[in-house]
């Protein structure tokens, strides 16, 4: 089933009669391809501000009634030391394209958290590949720099002052120098069709993505689409489904938006072919401020918090948690 036409996602995605039979096939795959650990990775957002106008995005450096944050370079380390005591074995560094964070600080985050005995995953927005193999060589293991669509046109309309051909050559530094290369979209973007979104599918596939992440959008009232509609939870759900059949073996979170949307949603992405969850383990002073899309999960809740609650949801469905690194290990079939 991996070698499904564009034709034949379209028809999928159109489709809504065969959806329990999608998401059991995708659980299927991924059980056989992944097995039925979940990998947990924990996430410090260690600033929310942005150069950016991102129309679907609440950081967007035109919101003025957002709470700007930065955290120490110190905090991040002591997050990730608590993260690591907790028992992950990944730390994902995640924030705006803030240009505060010089490249030797950076490093020298990495560095340290790379002494824990962690993977390490960057969310850092686009970089020159001179930074990007600074980054490497100091220890990151993986980049997460999602596409969001591959509608050049609608990436354009979404991405005031931002290039499309730059993202793509990002991606391809990363992948060049030897990183776990994450990306992924959101599902229902105003002007959307279901044809870019079977694009956005095959599309991973062509660069060979480690890591996908699938989302849907959920408007923003500080945002120019503040009164567009949300995305729909079983489209997107849909298109992660789809992309794991496509994609066997790569690692798919369930991701917190889904969860906005539907209030079992990454529990019924895990059951859909997801094999990640991502908890936040950035104290709750900072977890609203980090408002990309309004009404977030988990926001009032503590890491240690946040980690029994997923890790008891988890348990609840059958499934296990990882205690590896939770590498792509591509299978041969």
């Amino acid at each position: 089933m991996n070698n499904l036409t564009k034709s034949e996602i379209i028809n999928i995605l159109k489709d809504n009669t065969q959806d329990e039979q999608l998401f059991k096939t995708a659980d299927e795959i991924r059980k056989k391809n992944v097995g039925n650990k979940v990998h947990l990775r924990g996430l410090i957002e260690f600033s929310n501000i942005c150069k950016r106008t991102c129309k679907y995005c609440g950081l967007r450096a035109e919101n003025k009634t957002l709470e700007r944050y930065r955290i120490s370079e110190e905090d991040i380390i002591f997050y990730a030391k608590q993260a690591s005591e907790m028992g992950y074995k990944t730390i994902v560094l995640q924030s705006g394209e803030d240009e505060y964070f010089s490249q030797e600080t950076i490093c020298k985050i990495i560095n340290e958290i790379k002494k824990l005995d962690v993977a390490l995953t960057l969310s850092i927005g686009e970089k020159s590949y001179d930074e990007y193999k600074a980054y490497k060589d100091a220890g990151a293991d993986r980049y997460l720099i999602r596409i969001e669509t591959t509608d050049k046109e609608l990436y354009k309309q979404m991405h005031p002052h931002m290039n499309y051909e730059n993202r793509i050559k990002c991606l391809n530094y990363i992948k060049e120098l030897g990183y776990e290369v994450g990306t992924g979209c959101l599902v229902g973007l105003p002007g959307q069709t279901i044809d870019s979104l079977a694009d956005d599918i095959l599309f991973f596939k062509s660069i060979n993505a480690d890591m996908v992440g699938i989302g849907p959008f959920i408007a923003h009232p500080e945002t120019p689409l503040k009164d567009a509609s949300n995305g729909s939870f079983n489209l997107a759900l849909k298109v992660m489904a789809l992309t794991r059949i496509i994609l066997p073996d790569i690692n798919i979170p369930a991701t917190t938006a889904m969860e906005t949307l539907n209030p079992n949603g990454r529990i019924i992405a895990l059951q859909s072919g997801a094999n990640v969850v991502m908890p936040n383990v950035t104290s709750k002073e900072y977890r609203a401020k980090y408002e990309i899309y309004p009404n977030k999960i988990c926001i009032n809740e503590n890491p240690t918090q946040c980690r029994g609650c997923i890790e008891g949801k988890i348990k609840a469905i059958g499934r296990t948690i990882a205690e590896d690194f939770g590498f792509h290990k591509k299978v041969i079939s």
